[in-house]
């Protein structure tokens, strides 16, 4: 086997898990994936330096999963956002919830960017939109 089959073949079965769609538990359709965008304003990089970033990652966790949803990833970062996390939850309105309670604390504001699979774009291409642009 050529040394880099086996990473090749990771990435193979990671791309494989990625292409899963996840049936609702209500409604049998697709589970919502967002990403979230966290800033921490200076109250909330004390918060961090005092407790931890797992601490943080654990309140992340605990929060999304009262909503009846799952962490994918949190990871911390550098640049334009201090945090960023993936998680599924079950509809548009947890989102908003968590959204809402997240950006009416002092520590951080949030970002929701809703994700879609290359299935769900490649549907959204075919629909047919009436609109006309401003000032046409």
């Amino acid at each position: 086997m050529a040394p880099w089959a086996n990473g090749t073949l990771r990435m193979q079965q990671r791309a494989a898990r990625m292409r899963r769609v996840k049936p609702s538990v209500t409604g049998g359709g697709l589970v919502p994936k967002y990403l979230w965008k966290v800033s921490y304003t200076k109250a909330g990089v004390r918060g961090v330096a005092n407790e931890g970033a797992s601490s943080r990652r654990d309140a992340v966790r605990h929060a999304i999963e009262s909503l009846g949803g799952v962490v994918e990833a949190v990871y911390f970062a550098f640049g334009e956002a201090d945090v960023y996390v993936i998680g599924e939850l079950p509809d548009n309105e947890s989102a908003a919830a968590l959204s809402l309670a997240a950006n009416v604390s002092e520590g951080l504001t949030a970002e929701t960017v809703v994700l879609m699979t290359p299935e769900e774009f490649d549907a959204a291409t075919s629909k047919e939109v009436d609109f006309r642009p401003p000032g046409e």
